[in-house]
């Protein structure tokens, strides 16, 4: 029996696998999947078991479980195409009698009504039908995903959104990979749904202030329609569906939707989530 981690290359990932091996896991009894086993060497180095499998390639997966395996599933980045990948995951997975299979879904669920949510509301059910022992982790935000863009802020002195006063209750990638790993490591968790989010839901308003505060220059919300956010995704490069889908999210912030603050992941990883100024002072600093 292994733990295994799909998209093990990628950030949760490799931050899951660092956090079990922190934890006293033997590094050979954790697998890593990843569609280029170079971009796993590092992982190899340390004794880590590397399955080579990809979402879009469903026989390849038939090496990628074994019996027994205590699954974290991360769910596909390539949205629009995740129904097929994660089908094909969970066949993989029920055929070969996973222990348990974790899956990274998004906060809120069923009740999650916004466009991104829907491959993941789906997949919960695939899962359900598979009849295998599961735990869903509904993800909040990670704060990167506007940390990641600092750059571009204070290229322009703004923060530009469309969730008019709507607050994000957003943690640390990090925190998240915890919790994934306290659930692949511990008891009770199976069939289990947990709803994570950090401890303090902010506005976009707190998100300029703390950059303000971190960089000692004024930076302003800017808050647009959707229709304007929709004209500065493109123009930033983005493709027109997937920046419809960002700005989707927005309203979905506006309306609430991603501000719940039910303190399972602070509990879970047995301590406070990463606030949201100490993630912008850590990506200032590089």
């Amino acid at each position: 029996m292994s733990i295994v981690v799909t998209g093990a290359s990628g950030q949760l990932g490799r931050l899951v696998i660092e956090d079990l091996l922190e934890r006293g896991v033997e590094a050979g009894d954790v697998a890593a999947v990843v569609r280029d086993r170079g971009k796993a060497a590092d992982l190899a180095a340390k004794g880590v078991q590397v399955r080579v499998a990809d979402y879009d390639e469903p026989a390849t997966l038939k090496e990628a479980f074994k019996a027994g395996d205590r699954v974290l599933f991360v769910s596909g980045s390539e949205v629009g195409r995740r129904l097929p990948q994660h089908t094909a995951v969970v066949d993989a997975a029920r055929e070969a009698g996973v222990g348990l299979l974790a899956y990274t879904g998004i906060l809120g669920g069923p009740a999650a009504d916004f466009a991104l949510a829907e491959e993941h509301k789906l997949t919960e059910q695939l899962i359900l039908d598979s009849g295998l022992p599961h735990t869903f982790l509904r993800n909040g935000w990670y704060t990167e995903v506007y940390t990641q863009n600092l750059g571009t802020v204070l290229e322009h002195g703004a923060v530009v959104a469309s969730a008019g006063e709507g607050r994000v209750a957003s943690a640390a990638r990090a925190d998240y990979a915890a919790a994934a790993a306290v659930v692949l490591t511990g008891e009770g968790h199976e069939n289990k749904v947990y709803e994570l989010s950090g401890d303090t839901a902010w506005s976009f308003a707190e998100y300029a202030a703390a950059v303000s505060a971190a960089t000692g220059r004024e930076i302003a919300y800017q808050n647009v329609s959707s229709e304007q956010y929709l004209d500065v995704l493109v123009g930033a490069g983005l493709p027109a569906a997937f920046a419809e889908v960002l700005v989707d999210v927005d309203r979905a912030i506006g309306r609430g939707l991603l501000a719940g603050t039910s303190g399972e992941l602070s509990r879970l990883i047995g301590r406070p989530t990463t606030p949201m100024p100490q993630s912008v002072a850590a990506a200032l600093k590089g």
